[in-house]
This record gives structure tokens, C-alpha cells and sequence, in this order.
């Protein structure tokens, strides 16, 4: 029986990917790192920032490197504030989960002031009753333990959750915790999604393949699309 919806931030519920990109691409130019789709989508998608840092700035210092990231999500915000928008379809979908008394929750590795600025831009931070962050656990994705602590947090079994992300190590994290994990391809390629371990694979919240999925592994009948 389907008891709650998980769902990761960046690229699920809002497509911030262009904006991270065009981020990260002009800092690092500073430091003569070319940065095109096949690189982003390889060093950076779905990872801890810290993380990425440490890959491609080994020299900086940990303070040097929390200050570059400090400086770089204050650029994000900057262009977030106006650039967000719910993926299509979401509004929709989210009113469904409400009607059938789902329980829900974020999980993300964004930072913490990203999280919580992006969810208060798109006007959800009220409506998930648990917000699990990466950053403030001992393991962030792809490690199962945000999904775990997602889990623990709504209070139901792996068995009774459903998982929506758009970076293969969202889906590894989510897949590895014993979620039926749905891709949204928003920011990556479908055979990238399945080859993580996705279930199936949506455009969007509108993708009628989402009906199917519900109706298949929940006998839940899912919304019109």
C-alpha cells in the first residue's frame, strides 16, 4: 500500500540545473576549468558540494573551499529568486498527493539555505511535513542514508514509498534504501536514469507514464493527466 511520496529538489521538483550550471561554469573559469554538458553532468549532478570541490579544486583549503561554495549558492540564490518555476505538471500531482493523504517529503543534497530558500520560492516549504538535507548527515547521496532518514522520518517501510529523481545518484541513493524510484528526465538522458536503477522514467509531472506507474505497482489510480 502506498503511504508516502519522496521527492529530491534539484531537477524534481524545479529545474534548477540551468541555473547551477551557468553558475558554476563562470567560477570556475577563474580557475581555468572548462566546463561543458558532459563535464557538468559527470562531476557535478546530484553531489555534495564539498564533494565537488574537493575533485576539482584539491588546492583550496577546507575554510578556502567552504568560502567558494558560500560564494557560489549566494549566486544561485540571486538568480533563483526569480528564475524558479515548478516542473510541469507538479501543482497538479502535489494536490493529488494531498488528496489521498500521502504522507511527503524532500530529500536533497542541496545546502541548507538552498533548500530552504528554493522551497520557499516555489511556495512548498508548508507543505512538506520532513525535509531531510544531505549535508547535515554523516553521509549524503548517493548514500542510502538520506532516503533512510526519510523514511524513518514519515514513519513507513521502504516498501510503502515512492521516490522521484533526476540524477543517477539520487536514484542510487533512493534504490540502495529499497524505494520504488521513478527518473524525471529534466536533467539527464532516460538510459541514464534506468542504468541507475530507476523503475521508470518520466518527462514530467504531466508524462501519463506516471498514471501507469501508480496504477501498476500501488493499485492507486493515478491523477489525469
Amino acid at each position: 500500500m502506498l503511504k508516502a511520496i519522496l521527492f529530491d529538489l534539484d531537477g524534481t521538483l524545479t529545474n534548477t540545473d540551468p541555473i547551477h550550471y551557468s553558475v558554476w561554469k563562470n567560477l570556475l573559469s577563474d580557475y581555468d576549468i572548462a566546463v561543458d554538458r558532459e563535464f557538468y553532468d559527470r562531476y557535478f549532478s546530484g553531489r555534495l558540494n564539498a564533494d565537488i570541490i574537493a575533485d576539482l579544486l584539491p588546492q583550496l583549503s577546507p575554510e578556502e573551499g567552504a568560502q567558494f561554495s558560500d560564494r557560489k549558492e549566494a549566486l544561485f540564490r540571486e538568480h533563483a529568486q526569480t528564475e524558479l518555476i515548478r516542473l510541469e505538471g507538479l501543482t497538479e500531482f502535489l494536490d493529488w498527493v494531498d488528496r489521498h493523504h500521502l504522507k511527503r517529503a524532500v530529500v536533497t543534497n542541496a545546502p541548507p539555505k538552498n533548500a530552504w530558500f528554493s522551497l520557499d520560492v516555489l511556495q512548498l516549504r508548508d507543505f512538506f511535513e520532513v525535509v531531510v538535507i544531505g549535508e547535515e548527515l554523516e553521509h549524503g547521496k548517493p548514500h542510502p542514508m538520506p532516503y533512510e532518514v526519510g523514511l524513518q522520518k514519515v514513519g513507513v517501510e521502504a516498501s510503502e514509498a515512492i521516490a522521484f529523481e533526476d540524477s543517477p545518484s539520487g536514484i542510487r541513493s533512493a534504490v540502495s534504501a529499497g524505494i520504488l524510484t521513478v527518473g524525471v528526465a529534466s536533467t539527464h538522458e532516460p538510459e541514464a536514469l534506468t542504468s541507475a536503477g530507476a523503475t521508470s522514467v518520466i518527462k514530467d509531472f504531466q508524462d501519463p507514464v506516471l498514471n501507469t506507474i501508480l496504477e501498476t505497482h500501488y493499485g492507486v489510480m493515478g491523477r489525469t493527466p
